[in-house]
């Protein structure tokens, strides 16, 4: 059990740092590329549920009722990149990884039991001999 809690742990600091390195590839890479389109910062994509939105410098909401679905764009974005990056890096290899050591695994099994079955069908066919030759023994008298 205490290896299964390091390895939570460690799993724990690694995805704090890769979280960074997700937000710095949306901030520095996907933004500007959004940008090119329309605003660098998705948060700024808005609609309006009440006119008229106005929305002050801080983020706060003067008038209406605006639907910041942006920075809900944002975060799905940075969500998706993360799931894929950790899927293609880290589940996938070990996926791999352990459906090699199964198959080794079974490999290693599957030749013990053709050995065993090998030993056994001759333990039985010098058992039907023996029981042939006493059979025949037994009628010569």
């Amino acid at each position: 059990m205490r290896g299964n809690v390091v390895d939570l742990a460690v799993a724990v600091v690694i995805g704090a740092a890769f979280t960074n390195i997700v937000n710095s590839v949306v901030k520095g890479l996907i933004s500007p590329l959004v940008g090119a389109i329309g605003t660098k910062n998705l948060d700024h994509y808005s609609s309006c549920l009440k006119d008229p939105c106005v929305v002050n410098a801080d983020g706060s909401v003067k008038s209406g009722v605006p639907i910041m679905w942006g920075s809900v764009a944002g975060a799905t974005l940075s969500f998706v990149i993360t799931a894929a990056v950790v899927y293609f890096l880290m589940v996938l290899p070990m996926t791999k990884y352990l459906a090699r050591q199964e198959a080794r695994k079974k490999a290693r099994e599957g030749t013990h039991e053709v050995i065993e079955v090998t030993e056994l069908a001759v333990l039985k066919e010098i058992r039907d001999t023996l029981v042939a030759q006493r059979a025949a023994s037994h009628d010569e008298r």
